[in-house]
Formats: structure tokens, sequence, C-alpha cells
């Protein structure tokens, strides 16, 4: 099944957790092989390439990029039982004669796979640590050699599972003894926002944690926060909270209104507000949600005329601060994209800012790592807004902070 999951993220570039949602028999182990090829993909197809001198059917890729992964990445996987398994599904996807011609390069690359790892380490970044060499470069020269390597490793990491407490009903101490008398061993308080957040074992069922019917949290990385505390929306306060889904941020609003005020959270896509209204209703949060295009002229219409004290602008950008929870974006990312991207950040700008009142906030947030998106993006604009001040911003690289990489601008009208 694993092989077929691979095949159909390569021929289709859809997104892995898509294609896992309707999976339940051994779901744990294929997210980790499906998640970890797509991590290790670049390094995985050097380590076949002496082996494969013309590149198979998709299907057939697939096979043997599943077979690799567990032989060089997954020591819980005994050899024989991946070298078997990947021939197994070889022949399923394209017949006996390429089982014959999987099964020579999979017990090849299982002879050598120890000299493969030793050789791997010493190839370049991009290489060894499976990234494309526009965003290695790109990393080396903004952070440097040392910390370009130390991003990299971090968002090849399999993340751990983080939650958010309502303070308002949970705090940290008690809920970690809870977890305990439930047999969660492990729970955490996150080292970056220990006031809220717990990270669970791993391979904990969020399903499982207690308090999920009550609405006592969401899984939620604590960098998710920095932008919603910099907005600081006070009780009686109207707030947008454009590009909303799945809802975390949205949530940390209603908190601070604590059912006093007004909060709209909107969403273009109609496939990302069934997760923003399920996280809504089990929070028990008073939210008005509207499907709606924030860079729409006609956005007040559909929104109601009155002007907001708060804002928050979370646009939708190129992912690269949560590369380990989205491992797949990696190979998406390209110059014409983060320009795509950076025209879409400023036309919502530009919609939404006339939609703050005089003395209102704006913050302006992206879980990117890159500048044009970022400080870059923010200080062009504000020169074509001169009524508008840059009081904070805040940039979380996750190697320090242990966090999702983000950057939050908090923006005041005068």
């Amino acid at each position: 099944m694993a092989s077929g999951l691979v095949a159909r993220w390569l021929g289709t570039n859809d997104f892995p957790d898509h294609l896992l949602e309707s999976i339940t028999r051994d779901r744990a182990f294929l997210m980790e092989t499906v998640y970890g090829v797509a991590r290790r993909r670049r390094s995985l197809e050097w380590a076949l390439r002496p082996y494969v001198a013309h590149p198979p059917a998709i299907s057939v890729q697939a096979c043997l990029l599943v077979g690799a992964y567990q032989l060089l990445f997954m020591d819980h996987v005994p050899a024989h039982a991946a070298v078997n398994d990947a021939v197994e599904a070889a022949k399923l996807a394209g017949g006996p004669g390429v089982a014959g011609f999987a099964n020579g390069v999979m017990r090849r690359l299982a002879e050598q796979a120890a000299r493969i790892r030793q050789e791997l380490g010493t190839q370049p970044l991009g290489v060894r640590e499976s990234f494309p060499d526009v965003l290695v470069h790109r990393w080396e020269a903004q952070f440097g050699a040392v910390r370009a390597e130390a991003l990299c490793r971090w968002h090849n990491e399999r993340p751990r599972t983080v939650i958010r407490l309502d303070r308002r009903r949970a705090k940290v101490p008690e809920f970690l003894a809870r977890l305990q008398a439930a047999g969660m061993t492990g729970a955490a308080a996150h080292p970056f926002r220990p006031d809220a957040c717990i990270q669970l074992p791993a391979g904990v069922s969020v399903a499982e944690v207690p308090g999920f019917d009550e609405g006592l949290w969401m899984v939620q990385d604590p960098a998710t926060l920095v932008a919603v505390e910099l907005l600081a929306a006070r009780r009686g306060d109207r707030v947008l909270d454009a590009c909303a889904a799945p809802g975390g941020k949205a949530m940390c609003i209603a908190e601070a209104l604590d059912g006093s005020g007004e909060l709209v959270a909107l969403d273009v896509h109609a496939d990302r507000l069934g997760p923003l209204q399920e996280n809504v209703a089990r929070m028990r949060a008073p939210v008005r949600i509207v499907q709606a295009d924030a860079r729409d002229p006609k956005l007040p219409e559909q929104i109601g005329r009155e002007l907001f004290d708060r804002i928050l602008v979370d646009v939708p950008c190129t992912n690269t601060g949560v590369f380990r929870r989205r491992p797949d974006a990696r190979w998406r990312f390209s110059a014409a994209r983060l320009t795509a991207q950076a025209r879409v950040q400023k036309a919502i700008l530009e919609n939404l800012v006339r939609l703050l009142k005089p003395g209102g906030a704006m913050v302006y947030s992206t879980c990117s790592l890159e500048p044009e998106e970022n400080v870059q993006l923010v200080g062009r604009w504000m020169r074509r807004h001169p009524d508008l001040k840059s009081e904070r911003q805040v940039i979380l690289f996750p190697p320090d902070t242990q966090t999702d990489g983000a950057f939050a601008a908090l923006l005041k009208k005068g």
C-alpha cells in the first residue's frame, strides 16, 4: 500500500496528508514510510542511481523508493522484508518481468547498504539531507553554512505532535497529570511555550487524548501563538482572521475575546472550511465563518462594512518554515513560485488594510523563512502606506526555538 500511495504522490503531486486521510489500517507505519520517502526523495534517488540505468514507470519507481527508504532509514524493518515487499509490489505494478529487475536492484542495495549510508554522509548538503539546491543555496547565503545545515537536519526530523490548551479551562501541570493517569507517559511541556503547549508521546492518537470531546485543546505548534499575541485582541474587539483554516489562530483569538465582540474567520477554499467548522464546533468558539477570497474588492459586502479593530493576515506562503511537517513542499519550491506567492500576499494586504479602523492593528504572518515573503515584502509594502507603522517583527528559526519557522509583523494604523 505504501508504494501505491507514493506512486500517487509522484504522479499527481497531491499532498501526502490528503492521500493518507482515509487510511486506518497500519496508519502509523504508512505515514512514516510515505512521509519518509517524500522527505528523503533526493537521497534515495542518489542511492538508487548506480543500479537503475533507465528510470522505470512511476509505479515501479515508487516501489524502489519505498524499498530503499526502508533499507537505508528504517532500522526496525528487516532487510529481507524490505527487499521482498518491494519486489512483490513491483510485480503487482509492472508484472513478473519487472519483479526480476526490482529484485536485482533491491538485493544489491541491501548488500551495499552500510557503504551507501557512509558515502551519503560525504555528499553535498542537498544530497545528504535531501533538499533542492535552490533552497540550500538560499539558506547558506541567508543563514551561513552551519545554520543552513542545522535547518535542513531539523526539517528531516519526525515532528512531535503538539497540543495547545485553552488556558481558561485547563492548565499545563494539571493536564500533564491527567495524561500521565491515562497512560500517556512521555508527554512534556513544550520548551518554547511551557505555559500553554504540550508535546505528546510518539504514536499517540489525538482522538484518544483526554479533553478532545470537551474542546480543551487543539493540535497547534507554539509558533502559531506569536502572531496572535502580537495582535493582542481585547474583549469587545471586532476581529477578522483572514485565511483562517484550519482555525488554530482563530481559536486563540476567540479565547481572548471570551464571548465578547465579534470574530469573523474567512477562507477561500471550500475543502478547508470543513476542518475549520469542526474545530469551531469542538472548541465551542463563537466564530462567524465566511467562505471568501481575501483579495476580493467586494469582501465588505460578504463580511459587513463595519471596520475591524484587529485583522490577522496569515497569508498563504511557500511553507519553508514547516517542511518538517510538510516534507513534500520542499520539492514545490522555486523562484517563480516564490514570486507568485509574494504577489498574492501583497494583494491580500492591499485589500484588507482598507477594512482596518484608524488606530487599529494588523498582523501579517507567514510560516516562511524567506525574506521576499517577510521582511522585504513588509518593508516595501509599508513604503506605500505611510499611515501605517511597523511596531514589531518576530522571526522564529526552528533549530533555535524548537518550533515551526514563522514570521510575524505588527502594523498599526494611525
